[in-house]
């Protein structure tokens, strides 16, 4: 019994005394490291020396800093093993243990790239298909996700979908690797929770619909080349996604109008496009195909521009059918009428110069009526105003019948017939002798010599009638009158115009706004200064002027003799050689030096060509211009500026009711 008792105590001893004088040994052997490099090359050394199952965790490099594994997890807050005791020994779990933990003494900059790299991990695992992270160096670099061709001329370089492709790639081979898990406790600490979302918000709204696009290039460039041809399992499948893609993406501008399947279809191309570009190894072929399709789109680009452009032009020019079914039906009207019922009240205020008066020169009665009615409606007492009407000989019955029906309230009306103005001959007016020329005729009507697009908006028929020029004969139309407000038939008048008539012009004939805030509103915008008479007596950079409202001292012009200035340089240019036609350029011609720059409130251009006008200048302004092709009574209209115009339109009146005139 006693010899059974010391067996047992021999082993006790052999299997309990022994492995801890074993283990306190090693401990009083064991040299604390002196420095931090030193710590880390035995960390290094010890988990290098591990099972083959936590090798892979560590970059195989030969530096002695320790490397950040790819892929593990900590479990533990890292921030508490910024100030680890250099002399605390090491104590390494076991192998079984789920998590792995490596202890190292890092730096602010070490703990930065330990967060980044959770975030990779983190985002990739709980975001697939998300933005990809660039791990190495602790640095970000977006990739978006969009698929687009990126070819350099001297060489071929990755596509955006190939870079996708070999990050995605990594980082599946990263998730492949024996990775350790995280709590969920500490991922809150590390990840923001609002931080997925917010990568979401960042991404572009039509990202998907760009890649599907870029898919579909890039499929169209596979199918084109031989190598890829010759494949018949290949072309067929490429044929078959590109019907699957061009269906999914359809008319979608933005990836909400994308169907549900849509994520389906961008994997699927791209596996096929991954096929096409293993078959297709000449980088030239692909730079040679790419070049080919640029210079197809920009031609193509072109012919739509020059298209567009000719199109504009033909849809301002024509008349609306309702604009030309109402001329007719008030045609009609006037002549059922009575010579007493056809006269206009008040025709003695006329050629009182103590009164206000406009010139009005249009053959658009829808337009004319709207610059009437928007100005007497803004006007503090409308008897002291009287509006001049010209127009030509086929609207003159039509548009004295509209406002005998329709008067302006206090407000007198004169409606006149250029054909009346005997004086107006083709042996007083230069440009009227220019206007009915063969020349002129030809240049107009004979559209095969459009053979520019700078010269198409030139070729306009309202260009061929003297109404455009009647502006240089105010004198001559209103020879008892003092000041006359010229207005165009394309301006709504918003405020009181008045003050326009104490404004003092300083011994100028004409006050106007200048149009110098857009720099290609000066002289050498629309004046020919190779020519040597206009570089000789303009500068090029003088600032331009707006026609569409303008003060014109009347005294002030016979005194000076405009109209005569105006013949001269007429003459001067009977082969368009000094400017192209219109009324502009004679106009800053003949008033250069003459004209008084008014405030830019009083007239706001641009509503007929520019949907950035400034809201603020449109409140402020008293009159608002349509310059341009936009007209507000075309359907090409732009829509948010319509609504100015149509507020003095009565769509509700018999008249526009029975031409279907419309807003």
């Amino acid at each position: 019994m006693v010899a059974m008792r010391n067996i047992v105590l021999l082993l006790l001893c052999i299997t309990v005394v022994a492995p801890i004088v074993l283990y306190t040994d090693r401990l009083g052997t064991y040299k604390s490291p002196s420095t931090k490099e030193e710590f880390i090359e035995d960390v290094t050394a010890f988990v290098g020396a591990g099972d083959s199952g936590h090798l892979n965790l560590l970059p195989q490099e030969t530096s002695t800093a320790l490397k950040e594994p790819i892929g593990v997890v900590y479990t533990e807050d890292l921030t508490k093993t910024k100030n680890l005791p250099q002399e605390r020994p090491m104590v390494v779990e076991s192998r079984e243990h789920v998590s792995a933990r490596v202890l190292s003494t890092t730096t602010e900059e070490d703990q930065g790239r330990k967060e980044s790299l959770i975030r990779l991990v983190t985002d990739k695992q709980g975001n697939e298909g998300n933005t990809l992270e660039k791990a190495d160096g602790g640095g970000g670099e977006n990739v978006n996700s969009e698929d687009a061709i990126d070819v350099d001329d001297s060489d071929a370089k990755l596509t955006k979908s190939d870079r996708a492709s070999d990050r995605e790639s990594q980082v599946k081979d990263i998730k492949q690797e024996p990775q350790a898990t995280i709590a969920s406790s500490n991922i809150n600490k590390k990840i923001p929770s609002g931080e997925t979302n917010k990568q979401k918000e960042q991404m572009p709204p039509d990202a998907k619909v760009q890649q599907l696009k870029d898919q579909l290039i890039q499929a169209k460039i596979f199918l084109s080349l031989p190598v890829v041809k010759s494949n018949s399992h290949l072309t067929r499948e490429l044929r078959l996604r590109v019907k699957e893609v061009s269906r999914t993406l359809g008319d979608a501008s933005k990836d909400s109008d994308l169907p549900r399947n849509a994520n389906e279809r961008i994997k699927a191309m791209e596996q096929t496009l991954l096929k096409g570009k293993q078959a297709q190894d000449d980088c030239a072929a692909v730079v040679k195909k790419l070049r080919a399709m640029i210079h197809s789109t920009e031609e193509q680009l072109h012919a739509h521009k020059k298209q567009t452009l000719f199109l504009t032009q033909l849809t301002a020019k024509t008349l609306p059918k309702g604009l030309h079914c109402l001329p007719l039906r008030l045609t009609t009207e006037y002549y059922s009428l009575n010579s007493s019922q056809q006269q206009f009240p008040n025709q003695e205020k006329l050629e009182d110069p103590r009164l206000y008066h406009y010139a009005i020169f249009s053959d658009n009665i829808l337009a004319a009526a709207v610059v009437v009615n928007s100005t007497a409606v803004n006007a503090k007492d409308t008897s002291k105003h009287v509006f001049h009407i010209v127009t030509d000989r086929l609207n003159y019955a039509a548009m004295r019948m509209w406002f005998l029906a329709n008067p302006p309230g206090n407000a007198t009306i004169q409606v006149q017939n250029i054909e009346d103005f005997t004086w107006l001959n083709a042996s007083y007016s230069p440009v009227l002798r220019q206007l009915g020329s063969p020349s002129m005729i030809d240049y107009y009507f004979k559209t095969h010599r459009a053979t520019s697009d700078s010269n198409l908006k030139f070729r306009n028929p309202k260009y061929l009638s003297i109404l455009n020029h009647l502006r240089f004969y105010l004198p001559e139309i209103f020879p008892k009158l003092n000041k006359v407000l010229f207005l165009d038939d394309d301006i709504v008048v918003k405020k009181d115009l008045t003050g326009l008539w104490s404004v003092d012009l300083k011994g100028n004939v004409n006050g106007a706004v200048e149009t110098c805030g857009e720099s290609f509103h000066r002289f050498d915008r629309y004046l020919n200064f190779s020519h040597p008479l206009i570089a000789k007596n303009f500068d090029p950079r003088a600032c331009g002027w707006a026609y569409g409202m303008n003060i014109f001292d009347l005294a002030e012009w016979k005194r000076q003799n405009i109209t005569e200035v105006y013949h001269n340089w007429q003459n001067l240019n009977h082969d368009r050689q000094l400017w192209k036609l219109g009324t502009l350029p004679p106009g800053l011609i003949t008033f250069w030096k003459r004209t008084f720059p008014l405030n830019r409130s009083w007239h706001v251009l641009g509503l007929g060509y520019n949907p950035n006008v400034n809201q603020r200048d449109i409140d402020r302004a008293a009159v608002i211009h349509y310059n341009g092709n936009l007209k507000p009574w075309l359907e090409i209209s732009i829509p948010k500026f319509r609504s100015h115009w149509t507020k003095y339109v009565d769509y509700d009146h018999v008249y526009l009711r029975e031409c279907n005139i419309n807003p």
